[in-house]
């Protein structure tokens, strides 16, 4: 019997029995930050510093892309109206709570398998295009997105309407939490769009290759 591999393997998997209860850790963390639907500097600071103790060392892309958001937006020690908002959205995600929530007759709307973007994706133009965006966006803040938007001649807009033309769906999230429900901007453009509006849903990936393809 090998004696050092036999460790090194029981080493292994007391290590990653570790990490899952610490990733679960993390989701109830998110959960209980989210809770009242806000998120301020002191919770942002705490959970900064939670993952640096305890998950830093994971190779694991979703962690990773919170913890560099999370030590991007603490940079100056505080937290915007904007960058609140995005890091709950996040942690919402994050803890498999929809990142906005739609009221069906009463009840939760739940997301199906996959999101309602338009097939085939269109080409997109700029000019005097508006653009909304929903949920978060792995490309960096949503703020850094509508400007790159706005250089190329393009409009944002804060809400889904029959104006919109575009409503880009952030990526983080669609993937690792395929239970969480619509958004609503989501579900407003698909009204839209089934009533015959020209708005397209296009998701994230898409919107960057668009850019800069």
């Amino acid at each position: 019997m090998d004696l050092h591999n036999e460790f090194e393997n029981s080493k292994f998997f007391h290590n990653a029995r570790i990490d899952r209860r610490a990733a679960d850790a993390l989701v109830g963390l998110a959960a209980g930050i989210t809770a009242d639907g806000v998120v301020n500097v002191n919770e942002a600071v705490f959970l900064k510093q939670w993952l640096e103790n305890n998950l830093a060392h994971l190779n694991d892309p979703v962690i990773n892309l919170l913890y560099s958001r999370l030590a991007s937006m603490l940079q100056d020690d505080a937290l915007d109206p904007d960058e609140a908002l995005e890091l709950l959205n996040i942690l919402r995600s994050f803890s498999g709570v929809g990142i906005e929530k739609s009221q069906v007759g009463g009840a939760m709307a739940v997301a199906p398998t996959d999101l309602p973007f338009n097939s085939p994706a269109p080409g997109l133009m700029w000019d005097g295009r508006l653009f909304v965006f929903t949920g978060v966006m792995a490309f960096g803040p949503r703020k850094d997105c509508q400007a790159l938007v706005e250089e190329r001649g393009g409009l944002i807009g804060g809400g889904v309407s029959k104006k919109v033309h575009y409503l880009v769906v952030g990526s983080v999230g669609n993937e690792q939490w395929r239970h969480s429900t619509y958004g609503t901007k989501i579900m407003k453009a698909v009204e839209l769009r089934e009533a015959g509006a020209s708005i397209a849903i296009v998701g994230e990936d898409h919107w960057q290759k668009m850019l800069f393809g």
